[in-house]
């Protein structure tokens, strides 16, 4: 599908979710059946059986900068979605996108960040509601960033898309009123899962695709940010998807969140103005630049680690949107100390990793080291 048509059909769907309109479909449904019988094939090897589990990473990042502005209280980043955005896949805590995108942003902001991570394994766009119900309970703890990576499961149960893009619409909404950033990884594509064969493998990818687009839309125009995960983040997951993938052949791989991460970060950085002033114009050689918001859309959907922002007023074709497309960037890596608040890890499964042991500082780490 050219960018043209997906931009079409991004449009249709981001008009029908914003109107209340519910019959804009992806691909036929005939055609989605045959993906979902494959996924779900998948899917039922997931954890074997076991509750799925994801290591729990909340707390302070960054804690060596507490001293360098006594005055300031640390950044606040809450990731929302499902079970990417929660991490599973990865045995340890300091593995998961959250944990690398606050030791990332803590680096980059010489300040000390605090997690906050109310994403729910198997969630679908409409548990973003009470994902961001919590999130803005306590109104002494507002987040400063919010990262919502969603979508995925959309796909695979069937959600209307334009229900699930009015999901998150409203979310972003939200979180923009309560004074947030915002930052999507738009729906992964499930076209790289290994298990889902030609040509159901083509309907998948062209699903997520299409949602991914209308993702952006809804998202752009609540005031947020978008950044396409597409394939995780370049050809090297199609490339190497034993590496990428973790040992349920689904969900990322230690080094594929990291790759995630590296490219989330230029844009949650950016979205809190940590990033140098020049790096925020266009970029020609890049083939950067402003156009209609749902070009733009499904330009990025097309593209792994393209960032679409709101950039000019609404005009004659419709809001217009800067694309970015922003170099990534290493992340570094460090353990992660649990506040005293933060909420108890749950109980551990059969292959759950040990659970961290405090220091004599009162803090907690991983019982192994940390990577270099």
């Amino acid at each position: 599908m050219s960018s043209l048509s997906r931009a079409r059909v991004a449009r249709r769907i981001a008009a029908g979710a914003a109107y209340g309109g519910g019959g804009v479909g992806l691909v036929g449904a005939a055609a989605v059946g045959l993906v979902l019988a494959e996924v779900q094939m998948v899917k039922r090897h997931v954890g074997n059986g076991h509750a799925p589990y994801a290591p729990r990473a909340d707390g302070l990042y960054g804690y060596d900068y507490t001293g360098a502005s006594p005055d300031e209280p640390p950044l606040r980043l809450t990731m929302l979605g499902d079970s990417t955005a929660a991490g599973q896949g990865v045995r340890r805590a300091r593995q998961t996108p959250g944990a690398l995108l606050a030791s990332g942003l803590a680096a980059v902001a010489e300040r000390p960040v605090e997690l906050c991570n109310v994403a729910l394994p198997g969630a679908q766009s409409d548990d973003l509601d009470r994902q961001v119900a919590l999130t803005l309970s306590d109104t002494a703890r507002l987040p400063d960033i919010c990262v919502i990576m969603v979508g995925a499961n959309d796909v695979t149960h069937r959600m209307p898309p334009t229900r699930s893009v009015r999901h998150l619409s409203a979310a972003v909404r939200r979180l923009r009123t309560a004074g947030a950033e915002v930052v999507v990884g738009t729906c992964p594509d499930l076209g790289t899962v290994e298990q889902v064969q030609q040509p159901l493998r083509w309907l998948a990818r062209r699903a997520s695709r299409q949602l991914a687009a209308a993702q952006t839309i809804g998202t752009v125009e609540q005031g947020g940010r978008t950044v396409s995960l597409g394939d995780l983040l370049g050809p090297e997951f199609e490339a190497n998807p034993r590496e990428l993938f973790g040992p349920d052949h689904y969900h990322p791989s230690a080094e594929g969140y990291a790759t995630a991460a590296m490219a989330l970060l230029p844009t949650v950085c950016a979205s809190l103005a940590l990033w140098p002033a020049e790096e925020e114009r266009p970029d020609v050689s890049r083939h950067e630049g402003f156009l209609p918001v749902a070009r733009a859309a499904a330009e990025a959907a097309s593209e792994p680690g393209t960032e679409v922002v709101a950039a000019m007023p609404t005009g004659p074709r419709g809001p217009w949107a800067l694309l970015k497309r922003r170099r990534r960037r290493r992340l570094p890596a460090t353990d992660p100390a649990p506040s005293p608040s933060a909420t108890p890890s749950p109980p551990p499964t059969p292959d759950s990793p040990p659970a961290p042991t405090p220091n004599p500082s009162g803090h907690a780490f991983p019982s192994t080291p940390g990577p270099t």
